[in-house]
């Protein structure tokens, strides 16, 4: 007999429950195929849930279990072509932001401020890798950084950050990010615009950095129209980064185009870079159980 849908999600609960104390309470609950429901996931952000589907509608037995846990949920539906807030589903409903804590370090969520709650939970591992690395001092470059959840992590390190994103409400969202840890914005940079204008203008100045994080969207085009693909652009991100590094500095590369293997990425990543770089391919968090469909290099210059 098939396990009902309560079953299969209260088994993946139930299996990373190793993964939530104290320091963390941000986490994937299930992962789609990869716990027995395709294109289902759940996550937790300090015990408020997000059901996400690719499904304009629900099953029964999905609905049935998420009305009747007892937690506050929302539903998002992913994909869709104009990126709203997600759907209260059950439970009391949360209308403010609040602090979720990952690996010890607090974040500001919201579930009213748009398709994303502010945290991309799959990084996880990252930002543990970035604030393990930094040193005391460290000059530290987040592009495409959203909320800032990089930008934070180096801090903690003892990173001096520059965050840049075209957003400003997202760069004033990292602000608060950082004060809530105890980090004050004032000693750390912010940069309104374009990555590839700033990365220029760096390259220009002379301006190095010990390391730096590129986590671009998979498609984008710029205020000239000039368009940017991941599975054949990406060179020209690491090219313009590599030209920022301090000798023995870091790239931290990274994307979630489902369209580019890990071989082709690789390459597509480091044909530009000096020919003495060292690549490490990075894994995704352990609960991501289903597609492995983020991609991360770690390149040592």
């Amino acid at each position: 007999m098939q396990p009902s849908n309560s079953q299969l999600f209260e088994e993946a609960i139930a299996k990373r429950q190793h993964l939530l104390d104290d320091d963390t309470n941000a986490v994937r609950l299930f992962d789609g195929a990869g716990d027995g429901i395709r294109d289902v996931f759940l996550e937790t952000f300090a015990d408020r849930w997000v059901l996400s589907t690719r499904d304009r509608l629900i099953t029964q037995g999905v609905r049935n279990f998420f009305e009747h846990c007892g937690k506050t949920v929302y539903w998002k539906q992913l994909d869709q072509q104009q990126k709203t807030d997600p759907f209260h589903m059950a439970g009391p409903a949360q209308l403010k932001p609040f602090i979720a804590r990952e690996s010890g370090i607090d974040y500001e969520i919201s579930f009213k401020s748009g398709y994303s709650q502010g945290i991309f939970l799959d990084q996880r591992e990252n930002r543990k890798r970035v604030r393990e690395r930094v040193g005391s001092g460290d000059r530290i470059l987040n592009t495409f950084a959203y909320t800032g959840a990089f930008s934070v992590s180096a801090a903690m390190g003892g990173a001096i950050t520059s965050t840049l994103d075209l957003s400003q409400p997202y760069l004033d969202w990292a602000k608060k990010n950082l004060a809530h840890n105890q980090l004050d914005p004032s000693e750390h940079y912010f940069c309104k615009g374009d990555t590839f204008h700033w990365l220029n203008r760096f390259v220009k100045q002379g301006r190095k950095f010990d390391g730096i994080i590129l986590d671009p969207p998979t498609f984008s085009r710029d205020d000239k129209g000039k368009v940017f693909r991941v599975e054949k652009d990406y060179h020209r991100l690491t090219d313009l980064a590599s030209r920022c590094i301090n000798p023995g500095g870091w790239i931290l590369a990274s994307n979630n185009c489902r369209k580019i293997s890990d071989t082709d990425f690789l390459y597509e990543a480091s044909r530009r870079l000096p020919i003495s770089h060292k690549a490490t391919a990075l894994p995704m968090p352990e609960e991501y159980t289903g597609e492995r469909y983020l991609k991360s290099l770690w390149f040592d210059l």
